[in-house]
């Protein structure tokens, strides 16, 4: 080790090839979540850094695309790091928490299989916790214009004359 890394703890070198080497998607630091396998971190305010990042995972499970990044995500739920919005949403995450462990997990995060963190999700989905993230993340996530051309949204239409001149049946992807 050299005096740098003795002054300064872990380099985040170090830190994201420990994260990787043990499967983590998720880096969890004081203040800070990171990605341990692509080139996005972010602060948190209001939020545990614990309860972003398990934000973060539920709002992929809520609405689940491969081709969508998890930078993506967190835009879509940096939204509820308010002081406003901390205490209910630390509450909520530490009750889906609770759920996971009663089913012998670590909590949500450490649940490997999505099918099980849907039927945790399922399990929720009726209360006002889960209904104002999964509402809240329609809008988060959908109206990022950098991920409108991953869906074959080309943006309004209105000003170019409408959808039906213009390929408003040409999405390959459906």
């Amino acid at each position: 080790m050299n005096t740098l890394e003795r002054n300064r703890g872990l380099t985040r070198r170090m830190l994201l090839s420990r994260a990787s080497a043990l499967g983590a998607s998720f880096v969890v630091g004081a203040g800070f979540i990171a990605a341990a396998d692509a080139a996005w971190a972010t602060e948190t305010q209001h939020l545990s850094p614990e309860t972003f990042a398990t934000l973060v995972q539920m709002a992929r499970d809520i609405y689940p695309h491969d081709h969508v990044s998890d930078e993506f995500y967190v835009i879509a739920v940096k939204g509820y790091d308010t002081a406003e919005a901390a205490a209910d949403i630390e509450a909520g995450i530490a009750a889906l928490d609770g759920a996971a462990r009663g089913r012998g997990y670590a909590g949500y995060l450490g649940v490997a299989w999505e099918r099980d963190r849907v039927e945790l999700l399922r399990a929720i989905e009726e209360s006002v916790f889960f209904q104002s993230i999964r509402g809240g993340l329609v809008t988060g996530l959908y109206n990022q214009k950098a991920l409108w051309p991953l869906f074959g949204y080309e943006g309004e239409s209105f000003s170019h004359g409408g959808y039906i001149n213009r390929g408003f049946d040409d999405i390959n992807w459906l």
